[in-house]
C-alpha cells in the first residue's frame, strides 16, 4: 500500500479479496489513502477515483449486517424492555417488528423471514398484550440511539459518515421491502452518534428485506436459505433440529443467484454516493467495526 496522503479525498482501503459470485472486495485501513484492489491473482490495482457501486457494497454491506444489530441485546436495551414490562427477547421481536404497527404475527413473521413463524407469532402475541407495537418499535429504535451516543460520540469522521448514511437511506427505494419501509418511516435522532447507529440498523433492514424478496424470486424458500447459510443456528431461530437437511447443488446455485439479485436491489441506493461519500462510508464503518469488533456470520 502506498503512503497515505491526507490531502487527497479518496476511498480508503488496503486490499480487496476475491469473493465467489461477487467479485473483489475492499478492506479499509481508515487512513485516508486510496483504494487498492487485489484480484484473484494477487495483483494490486490502485483506484484514485470513485469505485464502482458493486465494489462499494461488497465492502460495506457485510459491515452494516454485522453492526446494525449491535444494540439489540446489550444490558441497556434489556433494561428499557423491562421498563415496558418485556423480557429482552420479547422486546426484540416486538421492538424490531413494532414499526409494522398493529398487525398479525404472521405478517411480522413474513417480514422477518428467517424465523420459524410460530415462534414469531407467539412472541408477538405475548408482547402486544403488554405494549402497543408502535410504542415498542420506537423504544427499540431509541435504544439504537442511546447505544450510538454511548459508543460513537468520538468516532473519527462522524459527521461525514452520518451524511453518507443519510444519502444512501434517502436514495433507497422501499417499494416491496416491508420491514425496511416501516423502519425507514420512523423519525430518527438529530445528533450524529445516535443517528448513525439508527441508520446503520435501518440499512441493515434494507438488505435483509431485499434478500427475502430475492430468495422468493429464485424459487428458494427462506427456511432452506437459512439452513444453507447458517446451519448452526437452526434452533436459535425456532426451527427443530430435525428440520435440517442436506442442501443440493441446485439450491446453492439459487442462493448465489439470490445474492446477486439482492445486490441489484440495493445497489442504486449506494450508487448515490460520490467519491467523498464513498470514502466517508468505508472509513466510518471501518472505524465502527474496529471499535466494536462484532461477530460475523
Amino acid at each position: 500500500m502506498r503512503t497515505p496522503d491526507p490531502g487527497r479525498n479518496r476511498v480508503v482501503a488496503t486490499r480487496v479479496e476475491h469473493c465467489p459470485h461477487r467479485g473483489p472486495r475492499l478492506r479499509t485501513d481508515g487512513a485516508g489513502s486510496e483504494v487498492n484492489i487485489v484480484h484473484e491473482g494477487g495483483e494490486f490495482s490502485p483506484y484514485t477515483a470513485r469505485v464502482t457501486p458493486q465494489e462499494l457494497i461488497d465492502t460495506v454491506c457485510p459491515q452494516i449486517r454485522d453492526l446494525g444489530w449491535a444494540h439489540y441485546f446489550v444490558p441497556e436495551t434489556a433494561a428499557r424492555g423491562e421498563e415496558l414490562g418485556l423480557d429482552l427477547f420479547t422486546f426484540y421481536f416486538l421492538g424490531r417488528g413494532g414499526v409494522l404497527g398493529d398487525v398479525e404475527g404472521s405478517v411480522v413473521a413474513s417480514a422477518f423471514g428467517f424465523f420459524e413463524p410460530g415462534l414469531v407469532a407467539g412472541m408477538w402475541t405475548a408482547g402486544t398484550a403488554i405494549v402497543a407495537p408502535r410504542e415498542a418499535g420506537r423504544a427499540f429504535l431509541g435504544c439504537a440511539a442511546s447505544f450510538g451516543r454511548a459508543t460513537f460520540a468520538d468516532l473519527p469522521g462522524l459527521a461525514a459518515l452520518r451524511s453518507a448514511l443519510d444519502t444512501v437511506n434517502d436514495a433507497a427505494d422501499p417499494i416491496g421491502l416491508t420491514l425496511y419501509a416501516a423502519a425507514r418511516a420512523e423519525p430518527l435522532a438529530d445528533d450524529a452518534p445516535a443517528r448513525v447507529m439508527q441508520l446503520v440498523s435501518v440499512l441493515r433492514e434494507l438488505r435483509g428485506s431485499a434478500h427475502i424478496v430475492a430468495l422468493r424470486a429464485v424459487g428458494l424458500d427462506v427456511p432452506t436459505a437459512h439452513f444453507l447459510h447458517r446451519p448452526g443456528d437452526i434452533a436459535m431461530f425456532g426451527w427443530p433440529e430435525a428440520a435440517a437437511r442436506e442442501i443440493t447443488d441446485v439450491e446453492r446455485e439459487k442462493f448465489a443467484a439470490a445474492e446477486r439479485i439482492t445486490d441489484e436491489i440495493v445497489l442504486p441506493a449506494y450508487a448515490a454516493l460520490d467519491a467523498a461519500g464513498q470514502a466517508a462510508l468505508v472509513d466510518g464503518l471501518g472505524a465502527m467495526h474496529a471499535l466494536l469488533q462484532p461477530p460475523t456470520y
